[in-house]
């Protein structure tokens, strides 16, 4: 099935790699070399969060288990805290209990943002406490500014490093009358993906103080993650940071759009009802199966794919999906989203 047009930020499109590599022509020359792209890359990272250090990886999984791994190890402790729907948990197979024998102290409940009292209750010593901007799973929620120093607060008081799962943190930044750097001054380490919002290739980069990023580059290594042909991921994160990321106040407004004509309509709603970021769920009164059929069939016949994939819902009449606005995103009307959203159950 041929995907001409998609709402669903992970699964737009195609690009067409020989205008990729067009447009990289700008970030690689007849003089650079390999480590150049890459060096660069992780200069600007750090320059943007405000940390002394910043460290190429090839996947975000990698990138934070080494986080946790060195926060572990420094601080003697192997049980870190995050939400129960943290990305470590639900998408990466439990590779920091797997890989580094870490454990992982789930606070709060799996419906709603982590709270500092949730954090009080952990009732052991943790090494990290891991926060995800925003949190992806329950709708793209955004802790309060003030929510999220307190827990930063409480965590090193503790003798916890905290660490942001910022996958999504250009996208979280939109939310917050702070900048990045801001924003990062409260964590320890900042993990940030290059694919997602910048909607570069592959890969993320790890921040923190220079201490924490030698010890990850060791670590790194020992995963097999210091490869030397990193330059195309760089260079099209670079391509992101210049030509994207500009524009993520743009998606928030259209993701903002969506959500008040989705919402006006009454056939379905959201999550937040206010997107905080580009990202948030839409709920719909129909079956996961059902919906998923009807996406199936609308991505037939019209090459338009609506979502990824549903997610379940308790109420197994209901489900839900997520929207993630970029650049594709942006190329749907509210009216049109509302129609074709509606129109779903006539392809069950």
């Amino acid at each position: 099935m041929e995907i001409r047009r998609s709402l669903s930020h992970h699964s737009g499109p195609g690009r067409s790699p020989h205008e990729v590599l067009r447009r990289l022509t700008a970030y690689v020359g007849p003089g650079t070399r390999p480590e150049d792209p890459v060096r660069e890359l992780e200069e600007r990272v750090a320059g943007l969060l405000g940390k002394p250090g910043a460290l190429f990886f090839p996947s975000g999984t990698m990138a934070q288990q080494v986080a946790l791994r060195v926060h572990a190890e420094r601080s003697g402790r192997r049980t870190f805290a995050a939400h129960p729907q943290t990305h470590l948990q639900a998408w990466e197979n439990q590779g920091y209990s797997a890989v580094h024998g870490l454990r992982l102290h789930p606070v709060g409940d799996r419906h709603e943002l982590m709270t500092l009292q949730d954090l009080k209750t952990a009732g052991e010593p943790l090494a990290a406490v891991v926060i995800e901007l925003p949190q992806r799973d329950i709708g793209g929620l955004l802790p309060s500014f003030e929510d999220l120093a307190a827990q930063a607060r409480w965590a090193r008081e503790s003798g916890a490093a905290v660490h942001c799962d910022g996958a999504r943190l250009w996208e979280a930044q939109t939310g917050y009358d702070a900048s990045l750097a801001e924003i990062a001054a409260l964590f320890d380490t900042v993990y940030v993906s290059l694919y997602k919002g910048l909607e570069g290739i592959r890969g993320a980069v790890l921040a923190g103080d220079d201490e924490t990023i030698a010890q990850a580059a060791v670590w790194r290594r020992r995963l097999g993650g210091a490869i030397v042909d990193a330059w195309p991921l760089a260079a099209a994160a670079l391509m992101g940071l210049d030509e994207v990321l500009p524009r993520m106040a743009e998606f928030r407004a259209h993701a903002r759009a969506l959500a008040e004509a989705i919402n006006a309509d009454g056939f379905a709603h959201t999550t937040p009802e206010v997107p905080a970021t580009p990202l948030f769920h839409v709920h719909l009164p129909l079956s996961r199966e059902d919906a998923q059929r009807a996406a199936r069939d609308l991505l037939e016949e019209t090459g338009i794919r609506l979502f990824l994939y549903a997610r379940s819902n308790p109420d197994p009449r209901r489900c839900g999906f997520e929207v993630s606005v970029g650049t594709s995103g942006t190329g749907f009307t509210p009216a049109e989203v509302v129609e074709l959203i509606k129109g779903l159950p006539s392809r069950v």
